[in-house]
């Protein structure tokens, strides 16, 4: 009962992989390849963290 307001950590996870992976693909248009490159790599952090949910 008390779990019913707490906030579930996967859902977090998954808005914040979205919102990476949207960043980087704005980046990549831009032309900003090492701004893609980083923010790629931390979208497959939050993504492993993901999986091991």
């Amino acid at each position: 009962m008390f779990g019913l307001f707490k906030k579930d950590p996967k859902k977090q996870l998954e808005k914040e992989y979205g919102a990476l992976l949207e960043q980087a693909m704005k980046a990549q248009r831009s032309g900003d390849i090492r701004g893609y490159s980083e923010l790629s790599e931390k979208a497959d952090q939050v993504f492993q963290k993901l999986k091991s949910l």
